[in-house]
């Protein structure tokens, strides 16, 4: 059932155009990294002639074809796919020719086992052999019989194959896949393998093409990403990379995830804070305050490193916003160990966190560790680390009341209500920002998150100057907080406002207008973004 393939497939069997206008949606389930090579599944689908299904399609299962890129770090990562496999099954059932396939980590991890478990899938692939997936699904068409091919290394890098960008403002630019740590909780390196880097020119030419195509902010994915230049022999290729980036005229935003303390270096600090387009921002996984449990972890750092970084970042970006990635209750955790985190986590000041409780991976050192906690214990402590951290995002985030900020308006609902329509969007340092619209802007209520028509008003040729378009950025005054979010109602009292328009706000209204059928988008997206919010950068505080 597995098969590592001598060739890009894609080279060995070129895809056809299915007969007929097929429909697609790719579902993705995980992390940043399997956001954008959903990008890739669906880009390949969009050149093999597929078409993407529309939000009220995917909502109805209606599509013709659906791909479930998977996770596999958290335990629960199995049930979610067989949950959403198990409701698709009596809808493939009904709708004859329907195809689903399965991508992603677990594919990679579970193999055959998907169809013997969902027999009604029809495509299994892994993470090393994404182009694969078009022609799989034409071979599960033309032999009526399930396909499942996982590759044992990677096939071909995944940024040269084509890709379906979810925004025309911002994007992801993966610059290297895989990893070399050997931490004891993580499956990723066993899935994903060592770690792979892309030249620099090639890194920066993607990222001059997506300004190019209006994009103002882009985010630098890896594994491990400032261990980058580790396969070509230089250590400080991260930190030129930032550099380098600084100099892309058009490009204002840069943000990097995820770093590894161990490898985060005084030079990659220096390029932050003198390359003026690198965020105030840093994503800066802990995962535990303990040295004892950091070494059982073999992460190769302890906490007073991880605190001195933290310092060395805000002596030279003070406003710098950091989050962090924590896991409560490692086997042989005890209530010291505990108390060490809540200590450190009291320290780092965290913007925001991504809080785990400990789930055994099969295949990774430490599911057959001693002294696995009970459920009891761990979820006592994850919910007291839980109440310190809101705690503290509360505090950081009153901070931020009375400070002007630049925010980037995104695609997707804000924070409405009937008085004030507010749109959302981040600020420089990430943190997330409802803002209000000035009086009389929207005298016929809130906007719709996509336009229905071309009457919609960020779409008028000359439209008003107030209302800012997805890609805009408006500056605006915070006036209320929570802990996860910023008010900024300023321009309800005709306070600070104001709206600068950019080449991404133009893309948006391009790409708009061409789905509506009102001009051409020559913006190089293909179809439209699927609707709903776009999640600019790092995320705020899982439960």
């Amino acid at each position: 059932m597995s098969t590592t393939l001598p060739t890009p497939v894609s080279d060995a069997m070129p895809v056809e155009t299915p007969t007929g206008e097929r429909t697609y949606v790719v579902r993705t389930l995980g992390c940043q990294m399997n956001v954008h090579d959903s990008e890739h599944m669906a880009g390949m689908l969009e050149q093999a002639g597929y078409r993407r299904a529309s939000a009220t399609q995917d909502a109805a299962d209606e599509a013709d074809v659906v791909v479930i890129n998977t996770c596999a770090v958290r335990e629960n990562a199995a049930t979610r796919l067989y949950g959403n496999l198990g409701q698709l099954a009596s809808v493939k059932a009904g709708r004859p020719g329907m195809q689903i396939a399965v991508g992603g980590c677990l594919a990679q991890k579970d193999r055959g086992e998907i169809v013997t478990k969902a027999p009604w899938v029809d495509v299994v692939f892994g993470t090393h052999n994404l182009d694969a997936l078009p022609v799989l699904l034409e071979r599960a068409r033309h032999n009526e019989a399930a396909q499942v091919e996982i590759a044992e290394s990677l096939q071909v890098f995944p940024s040269t194959l084509p890709t379906r960008r979810e925004s025309v403002y911002a994007g992801w630019v993966s610059i290297s896949v895989g990893c070399n740590n050997t931490c004891t909780f993580c499956i990723v390196p066993h899935l994903r393998g060592k770690e792979r880097d892309r030249r620099p020119g090639e890194i920066l030419a993607e990222v001059r093409a997506l300004v190019d195509a209006g994009a103002v902010e882009v985010t630098l994915l890896g594994q491990n990403v400032n261990s980058y230049g580790v396969e070509f022999g230089d250590r400080g290729a991260f930190a030129k990379l930032l550099r380098a980036c600084g100099e892309i005229e058009g490009l204002e935003r840069v943000r990097f995830t995820s770093p590894h303390p161990a490898a985060f270096t005084d030079d990659v600090i220096e390029a932050m804070a003198a390359t003026g387009n690198v965020m105030p921002q840093l994503h800066m996984p802990l995962q535990s305050g303990s040295d004892r449990v950091l070494r059982a972890m073999r992460r190769s750092y302890r906490s007073a490193k991880f605190l001195g970084i933290l310092d060395r970042v805000r002596s030279v970006m003070p406003d710098a916003a950091i989050t962090t990635d924590i896991i409560v209750g490692f086997p042989g955790e005890t209530e010291e160990d505990f108390a060490e985190t809540l200590r450190v986590v009291e320290a780092s000041r965290f913007s925001s966190a991504f809080m785990f409780q400990y789930s055994p991976r099969p295949g990774t050192p430490a599911a057959t560790m001693d002294g696995h906690l009970p459920k009891e214990v761990v979820q006592e402590r994850f919910e007291r680390l839980l109440a310190l951290q809101e705690r503290i995002s509360g505090e950081e985030s009153a901070a931020q009341v009375g400070r002007t900020v630049e925010v980037l308006v995104a695609e997707g609902s804000g924070k409405k209500d009937g008085a004030t329509h507010r749109l959302s969007g981040r600020a420089r340092d990430n943190r997330l920002v409802h803002l209000a619209l000035p009086a009389g802007v929207l005298p016929d209520g809130p906007l719709a998150d996509r336009p229905a028509d071309l009457a919609d008003p960020r779409l008028a040729d000359v439209p008003d100057p107030r209302l800012p378009r997805p890609g805009d950025m408006v500056t605006v005054e915070v006036t209320r907080s929570a802990p996860h979010h910023l008010i900024a109602d300023s321009a309800v009292a005709g306070g600070t406002y104001a709206v600068r328009r950019t080449r991404s706000g133009d893309a948006w209204v391009a790409r708009e207008k061409a789905r509506l059928g009102g001009a051409d988008d020559d913006h190089g997206h293909g179809a439209p973004a699927p609707a709903g919010p776009l999640v600019l950068g790092m995320p705020t505080l899982r439960r």
